[in-house]
């Protein structure tokens, strides 16, 4: 098999088995609009501390459910009651540091963005650089949780993609992939596939069972 024939194997394996984003996982029904563009801010925050990816989603969806859906909601909850849903959560290592970050983003967003995150890309003159370096502004996200934002979020700005930041790079790398942010975003279709690709990389990555799964299940389809 050639080796882009093998790329594709790869890519389509990891698709299928692990190309879920992290904003479907949390329930987010991403679009351009600034209730979900707020979510998506939200679990980044949750995703870049030194907690499993699965817990942070779970402190996610609790957030929500709680109400917490968009900036303003977000500071009329109380200090307990977001420490309460992160801990329904289990997230409980980093619950009350994060809950006065999460109410010190909304106060920013709404002093700053009017809580519209599409007035940030705007600022940004829709340039990726220029709205990364505006997201680690934001109490709770430092280039991590920047990184984990737009890789995800171009999906619905489009002129973000291709965003493979470096962890993304490594990890295909690691599972025999280009390492290069050209080669590997020409083995997916759309926008949307690069992001499944992305978060597909990122939980192998976590995982060394899940790296070997991936390429085994490549050799057996040569």
């Amino acid at each position: 098999m050639a080796r882009t024939d093998t790329d594709k194997a790869l890519v389509g394996i990891l698709l299928d088995r692990y190309g879920r984003t992290y904003a479907e996982e949390a329930g987010i029904r991403l679009a351009d609009k600034p209730g979900p563009l707020y979510q998506l801010l939200v679990l980044a925050t949750l995703l870049s501390a030194r907690i499993s990816a699965e817990i942070a989603v779970a402190a996610a969806r609790e957030l929500f459910a709680a109400g917490c859906r968009t900036p303003r909601s977000m500071r009329e909850a109380s200090w307990q009651d977001r420490v309460d849903a992160l801990g329904r959560g289990h997230y409980r290592r980093y619950d009350e540091r994060t809950s006065t970050m999460l109410g010190d983003a909304a106060d920013m967003l709404i002093d700053r963005w009017s809580g519209d995150l599409r007035r940030l890309w705007e600022e940004a003159g829709r340039e990726t650089r220029r709205a990364k370096a505006l997201l680690t502004e934001i109490p709770g996200i430092g280039p991590t949780g920047a990184d984990i934002f737009l890789r995800e979020v171009q999906v619905v700005w489009p002129q973000v993609a291709p965003y493979l930041d470096g962890r993304v790079l490594d990890a295909a790398q690691t599972v025999g992939l280009p390492r290069q942010g050209g080669p590997l975003a020409a083995l997916v279709g759309s926008d949307d596939d690069l992001a499944r690709l992305s978060a597909a990389l990122i939980r192998v990555s976590r995982h060394k069972g899940s790296t070997d799964e991936v390429k085994s299940a490549a050799r057996s389809s040569r």
